[in-house]
């Protein structure tokens, strides 16, 4: 295939995955703001006022970031583990794979569906979070590279559980015996100078405490990690996703029947 046509094909792919969330946004953009809303007024307002300070910030100001990337994870997860998984289920995949169409092609495509829904998520969480606190950006290079990453990650980790999932009821065992819990371990309530040694010293096992605190170190200037290090780690995470994914698609493996 010439690069234009390649082109045609990814912004198909793409325009198919936006249509596809934006078609039923009642289900995908408005239940994660709720959610988040309710985080913000029970965490961040009633209980919030009791804790006090958090790492030198006012106890709101320190979870918006972690709620808004907490937003960005699942929605970005959410979207391609179910449309893929969905593309597989009807069969319509094994069509895209004898196709012309490069599979880097059809998994960039994906991506990128499960990271405009993401962004987009986290963009109307962020709205809402100003109505609650006054953010003020430390560093918009940092806030925007490490959230538009982490959705891409996600994104390939919602493709790769598609794959591997074969009833509908696989595609919910790892958002909720692993995502979850790895999310609200990573630090989005709680600093981790709070921690006994221990477990401090566990946490730092979360990949998502890196995520978190990377964000929040853009948007309060604030970590309780080296910023580095979690660049660092990121990106390699999506780089080994990237070709793993890509890899599945080649093989076939769970895909052709």
């Amino acid at each position: 295939m010439s690069f234009q046509e390649q082109l045609i094909a990814f912004l198909t792919i793409v325009r198919k995955e936006v249509k596809r969330f934006m078609r039923i946004w009642t289900q995908t953009l408005v239940p994660p703001v709720i959610t988040i809303t309710l985080y913000f007024i029970i965490f961040g307002t009633l209980i919030g006022e009791r804790i006090g300070p958090m790492a030198g910030v006012d106890y709101m100001e320190f979870v918006v970031p972690g709620l808004i990337m907490m937003s960005v994870i699942t929605s970005s997860y959410t979207n391609v583990v179910s449309s893929f998984f969905g593309a597989k289920f009807q069969r319509f995949i094994e069509e895209m794979l004898v196709s012309p169409t490069p599979n880097y092609i059809i998994l960039l495509g994906f991506v990128m569906g499960g990271v405009t829904r993401g962004l987009g998520v986290g963009f109307i969480v962020t709205l809402v979070a100003l109505y609650f606190t006054d953010l003020q950006i430390h560093s918009y290079p940092i806030t925007i590279s490490i959230v538009v990453v982490t959705s891409v990650f996600f994104s390939m980790a919602g493709f790769i559980n598609a794959v591997f999932a074969n009833t509908f009821d696989d595609i919910s065992i790892i958002p909720t015996f692993l995502l979850t819990p790895l999310i609200y371990l990573g630090g989005v309530f709680y600093s981790t100078a709070l921690l006994p040694e221990f477990w401090a010293a566990v946490s730092k096992a979360n990949p998502i405490l890196y995520i978190v605190n990377a964000f929040r170190y853009g948007v309060l200037g604030i970590s309780d990690i080296n910023v580095n290090s979690a660049f660092i780690m990121i990106a390699v995470f999506t780089i080994v996703a990237w070709f793993y994914s890509l890899w599945l698609l080649n093989s076939g493996k769970s895909l052709r029947q």
